[in-house]
């Protein structure tokens, strides 16, 4: 298995940190919150939302496609539960 890339892991726990502060989307605080009560270490519940920002980022890259706020937001509701989409 690869090993990380930790300029694109820090880039996208950086776009989760921005989530957080800004409350935009509200989902990405919901999930924070809810991951942090279900016993999750803040650190990887803020590793888990950057899997479904990861998602976004390569269907933009792969695909060109835009964000897609709904399937961002159902992959929030899927965590800690691995994201397919």
């Amino acid at each position: 298995m690869k090993k990380a890339n930790p300029i694109l892991k820090e880039s996208i726990l950086e776009v989760v940190n921005n989530q957080l502060k800004s409350g935009d989307p509200p989902e990405t605080k919901l999930t924070f919150n809810r991951l942090i009560g279900e016993g999750i270490s803040e650190k990887d519940a803020k590793i888990y939302i950057g899997q479904a920002v990861a998602v976004e980022i390569f269907n933009v890259m792969k695909h060109g496609e835009t964000f897609n706020l709904v399937r961002y937001r159902n992959n929030l509701l899927r965590l800690p539960d691995e994201i397919l989409d």
